[in-house]
């Protein structure tokens, strides 16, 4: 029987746990968050949002269905490094192809595991996210500390740039549906629906295949893609898709927007729903921890109707700093934070939070179903 190898979690404030190496042997920093989901572990790794960032899990039990080549959101890992309570080893789901080590593993990504994630949770909500390092390649904790503390933190941080594609594609996949898989469209009859520009921020493929279920041939851009070159392309709509980082230093994207509003349907999720607030006038501001997790109720002000959330950012718009010509459309009710923009007069809206859930619940997917008839009526 092999031993385990030790593994330390250091946080920047000194504050250390320790526990067993899981995943990949090596070290990783980042900023240390956590997220509240019970599944969907594979899906929220791959989330290009959680870029820089060492995700905790506060369910205790994760690996358990093991991992696939389907649950993906993006074309890579972009957390650094992992935490969680009890890492299962035995795997058992039918659409298991390998384990959540082997998979780690594969991906690169650092693990630690037998940490009390109750304690650290709660550390993080007391003291707020913070810079951390995740090694079990060294245990010398002095020194991690020193390395630690000398890392640079999410405010002023441009993460887009190190997720968004480099070249424009077109995106034709549906979602998946048990026993079929992923439809796939093609041909003269694709060709002729609606036409989505989606800048890419750090955009999930959940979201691309959603737009593609509402009819729409969606054209991916950079996230540098200017607006010339986005009216270049003919489209009948405009998505500002999530992403991670400080959304106060993506530039080019607030005034790509600024250029683009009012000329084409518009529909923002997640950070692009603040490089929005920005261009209408809105600034953001750092939240003590973020909001991670599937479980966020926020409310819609219109209807009265409560929605239960997916969401993942770091950042929030500042309510007390919305220009008095945007509405607000949601809030959240946990701490009273904007979710959501509407400008009806030019078919503008966006949305804080995720609802192509993958994985969550699917409160919110009304939502494109809005954009498609927004688009079909036109500016």
């Amino acid at each position: 029987m092999s031993k385990t190898k030790e593994a330390v979690l250091v946080l920047a404030d000194g504050k250390v746990f320790r526990g067993e190496a899981c995943g990949h042997i090596g070290e990783a920093s980042g900023e240390v968050v956590f997220n509240t989901s019970m599944t969907g572990y594979q899906e929220i790794l791959t989330d290009p949002s959680y870029a820089n960032q060492l995700l905790t899990f506060t369910y205790p039990h994760i690996g358990n269905v093991g991992c696939n080549s389907e649950d993906v959101e993006s074309f890579a890992t972009h957390a650094k490094g992992v935490i969680v309570r009890k890492f299962s080893k035995l795997r058992s789901n039918y659409r298991s192809e390998m384990s959540f080590q082997d998979w780690l593993e594969k991906n690169k990504l650092v693990g630690i595991s037998g940490v009390d994630t109750r304690e650290l949770v709660l550390h993080l909500r007391d003291n707020g996210s913070q810079m951390g390092i995740v090694s079990s390649s060294r245990t010398d904790v002095d020194a991690i500390l020193a390395d630690v503390k000398a890392l640079p933190g999410m405010e002023g941080q441009d993460l887009v740039k190190e997720v968004t594609c480099k070249d424009p594609y077109t995106w034709s996949q549906g979602t998946w549906k048990r026993g079929q898989g992923y439809s796939e469209h093609a041909g003269p009859e694709f060709e002729k629906r609606k036409h989505i520009v989606a800048l890419d921020f750090g955009v999930k493929f959940n979201i691309l295949r959603l737009l593609v279920d509402q009819g729409f041939r969606v054209t991916v851009v950079p996230a540098s893609t200017s607006a010339a070159e986005i009216e270049a392309l003919k489209p009948d709509g405009v998505f500002l898709s999530n992403g991670p980082g400080d959304p106060a230093v993506v530039t080019y994207g607030i005034e790509t927007v600024k250029a683009l509003k009012g000329k084409y349907p518009m529909f923002g999720i997640c950070l692009g729903h603040q490089i929005l607030g920005h261009a209408l006038g809105a600034p953001t501001f750092k939240l003590p921890f973020g909001h991670r997790g599937g479980n966020h109720p926020v409310k819609d002000q219109k209807t009265g109707k409560i929605e239960i959330t997916v969401q993942n950012h770091g950042f929030a718009t500042d309510a007390d700093k919305v220009p008095a010509d945007l509405k607000v459309s949601h809030m959240n009710l946990n701490d009273k934070t904007v979710e959501g923009f509407s400008i009806d007069e030019i078919k503008t809206f966006s949305i804080q939070y995720h609802p192509e859930s993958s994985p969550g619940p699917r409160d919110a997917e009304y939502l494109f179903a809005r954009f498609a008839e927004m688009v079909e009526q036109g500016i």
